[in-house]
């Protein structure tokens, strides 16, 4: 794995123009061709494996047909590319309309998140959701309504039929099921919810409870684990570890900083409830709240 910089965005670059290429109906053969690449070189850019050049990028855009706006996006990863520690900044050099987290977690086939202030988004009902972005854009209703139809659009990923769902392990800390919104019931439903969805065998949904104390995760913050398939002969894309926040994201995939955060939820893994206790634990909640 490079050193120099972050793989994310080249791996976004090469996936992007693979189906760029493909939408054009353009062979791998006859695009080299054109270009002038050799094939080798066309199968490491569309794979991730090298980073591409400003003027590459615009060439290859032309050749595929691809729009302005897409073209501009490509140059921006490709420029993101070269950066030690990858920042993706919304409504920056990326521009905030291309949410390269939902592509990633398209592509993934396990996705382990921790949620120590707040339900995941693909876990949440619509009255949490509603309650959250209201948070964020106040009386603008139409923002809120937008902001939510694509968060419950996004859910659809568990649903899909092929390629198969990811696997989706969630741990919560108990302060979020308790840190309850304003309609009671909306909550109650969202509860209710968490322990629905962790029946299906391809979900599963833990409680860190306040017995616990303070633990290794404490102090991180939320983040997701994402981890992907291989497709073909080609190896799978190296895990790669998302931290949000409040103006942009962080993309890790060096090796050690993934083994840093596979040690992290080990010991999430131990801390948390079973399964089943947590569940009950969820509907001890549920009943509390009716009082």
């Amino acid at each position: 794995m490079s050193e120099t910089g972050s793989t994310v965005p080249r791996r976004q670059v090469g996936r992007l123009l693979r189906q760029l290429r493909e939408q054009a109906g353009i062979s791998l053969m006859a695009a080299a061709q054109e270009l002038e690449f050799s094939r080798a070189r066309m199968y490491r850019i569309e794979n991730g494996e090298v980073p591409v050049r400003k003027h590459d990028v615009i060439a290859m855009c032309g050749v595929y047909g691809a729009p302005g706006h897409m073209t501009e996006v490509l140059i921006g990863l490709a420029q993101e590319s070269k950066a030690k520690g990858w920042w993706h900044a919304y409504g920056d050099v990326v521009p905030g309309w291309f949410e390269l987290y939902v592509g990633m977690e398209q592509a993934a086939s396990r996705l382990r998140q921790f949620a120590p202030s707040v339900i995941p988004g693909l876990l949440q009902i619509r009255e949490y959701a509603e309650f959250v972005f209201s948070r964020w854009h106040g009386d603008d209703p139409a923002a809120v309504e937008n902001a939510v139809a694509v968060r419950l659009e996004r859910q659809s990923l568990l649903r899909r039929a092929r390629p198969r769902p990811p696997r989706l392990e969630v741990i919560i800390d108990e302060g979020v099921l308790r840190r309850s919104i304003a309609d009671t019931l909306g909550m109650q439903k969202q509860l209710a919810h968490l322990v629905n969805v962790s029946t299906r065998p391809d979900i599963s949904v833990r409680v860190i409870p306040f017995g616990v104390g303070p633990h290794q995760a404490a102090s991180s913050g939320q983040f997701t684990i994402l981890e992907f398939p291989a497709v073909g002969t080609a190896s799978p894309e190296p895990t790669t570890i998302y931290c949000e926040n409040l103006t942009g994201a962080l993309y890790l995939d060096k090796l050690a900083e993934v083994e840093t955060y596979e040690t992290i939820w080990a010991a999430l893994d131990a801390a948390a409830l079973s399964q089943s206790d947590s569940d009950d634990l969820i509907g001890k909640i549920i009943k509390e709240s009716d009082g």
